[in-house]
């Protein structure tokens, strides 16, 4: 599918939020990435959620930019808005990490790592641990070459099942997204 909708940039953004008729914010993190840090007055939507109830979404939305770390998340995002039949949706280009580098107003909580960072420890662990332990275990270290491939596919496809998976414990989940509120709550904030 071609891509439909324009990315826009940390300081498009900025400028169109300034104005009377700005877009709706859409950051579909995990509920625990969206606490850790957002785009003041963005909405947490998480991914899957969104995915579920898109058509509902549709009829309460006007404009939208779909907000994620970088840019993978708010493709799909995208991809199912688009197919729900809304036709003014973009993507911050380059997410949060962009919007963050361009000095642009965030809300912190610095008490939680965001997922990426996650990742990165748990893969760093997994290897060390194959090759330090490879030398009392044999074979142990064919884990740290299971990482390794992992972490291939996932940049060669633009997803992580590490991340999918860390993201399901109980430390990086927040308080659920309640769809139904949050359809609500989008239709009555109209700009």
């Amino acid at each position: 599918m071609p891509d439909l909708s324009p990315k826009i940039d940390a300081a498009a953004l900025r400028d169109r939020l300034a104005t009377p008729d700005a877009p709706r914010l859409l950051d579909v993190r995990t509920p625990a990435e969206f606490a850790a840090s957002h785009i003041p007055g963005s909405y947490n939507v998480p991914l899957d959620t969104l995915r579920e109830h898109s058509a509902e979404l549709r009829g309460s939305l006007d404009e939208v930019v779909l907000v994620c770390r970088t840019g993978g998340r708010a493709a799909q995002a995208e991809r199912a808005l688009v197919e729900a039949g809304m036709t003014n949706v973009h993507i911050l280009d380059g997410g949060i990490v962009a919007w963050d580098a361009a000095d642009a107003p965030l809300n912190r909580n610095r008490s939680r790592w965001d997922l990426e960072r996650q990742v990165r420890l748990v893969a760093g662990l997994l290897v060390l641990l194959g090759v330090v332990g490879g030398v009392a275990v044999p074979g142990l270290e064919w884990l740290a070459a299971a990482v390794g491939a992992g972490l291939t596919i996932a940049a060669l496809t633009n997803t992580c099942m590490m991340g999918m998976l860390l993201a399901k414990l109980p430390f990086n989940r927040a308080p659920a997204c309640d769809a139904e509120r949050m359809v609500a709550l989008l239709r009555d904030r109209r700009p």
